[in-house]
């Protein structure tokens, strides 16, 4: 039961890492930060965040 909760928190984790790769930390920082916190907090900090400079 624990492995589907983990797998689901890694999938979602990825989606938001690919919403948040043009933004300000990146793919890795968003994926991770979604993996440390949750992917709810990991929505928001896209959400907040501002798109990168390019």
């Amino acid at each position: 039961m624990h492995y589907k909760i983990l797998a689901i928190t890694i999938v979602l984790s990825f989606f938001i890492g690919l919403l948040g790769a043009n933004r300000k930390w990146g793919f890795w920082g968003y994926f991770f930060s979604s993996i440390l916190l949750t992917p709810i907090i990991g929505i928001l900090l896209i959400f907040a965040s501002d798109k990168r400079k390019t």
